[in-house]
């Protein structure tokens, strides 16, 4: 059994919670302290966002090392922890979800990679809490965080070369572009130093390139790295989270218009000129008011922070710069429908909807080499055959994934005489038909939202 360093600083460990369920808050607050060494958890502050029953927190608070505070008034995720950090006496902050389970020996390799370098910030692997039967199913370790123009956050297998190291050292920190925002640990003081959280960002979204962009999902990621520090995934440190199909509260201002709001932040922050690429894949936040960021700017100066393109260069190479060709920002049309993806993901079939123009599912790419993409995946012909219903799949750039988007609008393969037709979307998504030039099911256009 690894032996840890014997001058692991203790840590606050900050829970914020709205409404939820007295039992999963039990079983979060219980596992911290179960499974941590009594001396490491100096405290446990419990922030009750202005929760409908308040006794929920206090029955909590009788619990030895528990503290609870309790806002007036609904304040959101990003003002909530801020107001828990700024209550913690521990050198070391580790924040949680309120619906969590720590799992064995889950707190002293993340203690001992901040106590090492204190700009780190560091995650455990989060393992699967079924939603249902609260079944802990564990994940996979060679998972990294990452994410696309759309700033939504996605988990993106390592490298083969990063799997092969892993082999013959599975302890490993893990270095990644993102982390996935609700559960880390970091140094109280360079917590700080980084401006903490925007407290500008409302109840959710866009918290992780936040501190990263700004300090969280999307906020903390940016800033953590962009500002001398780094982000490590720990596979030694593993806890099981919640992963809700819904949101179980309301958003003040609905929830696309909240994190439209809190990834325009980030991106108009951080991203610098490659704000744009956001801009093209989620057009319909460049009407949505983002607020006043010149404290961001001021930090971001004052810290000397690197640009974007410098950590597109340095920490997330992977993700693709969209060429003039092709890439986010346009629609396949069909009359007053467009391809859409309908929420598939690989080896899905795509379909056709009303256009809404906000980029989303309905987000596609010519390329130069003639390639129909939907970010990282692209519009395949499985099998040479007319009647083949088209799958989206990891782009490889086979002959399977070439088209030609010919005059008149027909997308022809390259290989073979069959056209991208959507006569049977209904009952089997989009196909390839042998070509007809008069068919209005093959007429595709072009339409690029910066136009």
């Amino acid at each position: 059994m690894k032996q840890w360093r014997q001058d692991l600083p203790p840590t606050s460990v900050i829970i914020t919670f709205h409404n939820e369920a007295r039992s999963t808050l039990l079983r979060t607050v219980v596992s911290v302290l179960n499974r941590s060494p009594e001396h490491l958890i100096k405290e446990i502050i419990l922030v009750d966002d202005f929760s409908d029953h308040p006794e929920d927190g206090e029955e909590l608070s009788r619990i030895h090392k528990v503290r609870v505070i309790r806002n007036e008034k609904r304040e959101g995720l990003m003002r909530s922890r801020v107001r828990g950090a700024d209550a913690a006496t521990a050198n070391v902050l580790t924040f949680l979800d309120s619906h969590c389970e720590c799992n064995a020996d889950w707190l002293e390799p993340l203690l001992e990679r901040v106590a090492e370098d204190p700009t780190r910030v560091v995650c455990p692997v989060i393992d699967v809490i079924s939603m249902d039967t609260f079944q802990y199913i564990g994940a996979s370790a060679d998972l990294r965080g990452g994410f696309d123009w759309s700033l939504v956050f996605k988990w993106e297998y390592l490298s083969q070369a990063e799997r092969q190291a892993r082999q013959k050292d599975p302890t490993q920190a893990i270095r990644t572009p993102m982390i996935a925002g609700g559960l880390f640990v970091i140094n109280k003081a360079y917590f700080e130093k980084l401006g903490k959280y925007d407290t500008q960002m409302d109840v959710w979204g866009g918290e992780n390139l936040g501190i990263v962009i700004q300090f969280h999902v999307q906020k903390i990621s940016f800033r953590v790295w962009q500002c001398g520090g780094s982000l490590e995934i720990i596979p030694c440190s593993r806890v099981g989270h919640v992963f809700r199909k819904r949101h179980p509260y309301s958003f003040p201002g609905g929830s696309g218009n909240v994190f439209a709001r809190n990834t325009r932040r980030a991106a108009e922050v951080w991203m610098d000129d490659y704000k744009q690429f956001y801009y093209n894949a989620v057009p319909l936040a460049r009407n949505i008011p983002y607020g006043n960021i010149q404290d961001r700017m001021e930090l971001k100066r004052r810290l000397h922070c690197k640009p974007f393109s410098w950590y597109l260069k340095n920490v997330y190479p992977e993700l693709v710069i969209p060429t003039s060709e092709g890439g986010p920002g346009g629609s396949l049309k069909q009359g007053t429908a467009c391809l859409d993806s309908m929420g598939h993901l690989l080896d899905g079939n795509v379909g056709l909807y009303p256009c809404h123009n906000t980029g989303g599912n309905q987000e596609w790419g010519l390329t130069k080499d003639g390639l129909i993409k939907h970010h990282d995946l692209c519009l395949t012909l499985p099998v040479y055959a007319k009647g083949t219903t088209l799958l989206m799949q990891i782009c490889d750039g086979s002959e399977n994934q070439k088209w030609r988007h010919l005059e008149g609008g027909l997308i022809r393969h390259t290989r073979i005489p069959v056209c991208v037709d959507s006569r049977y979307h209904a009952q089997r998504g989009i196909t390839a038909e042998k070509c007809d030039s008069n068919a209005e099911t093959q007429r595709w256009h072009l339409y690029n939202h910066n136009h």
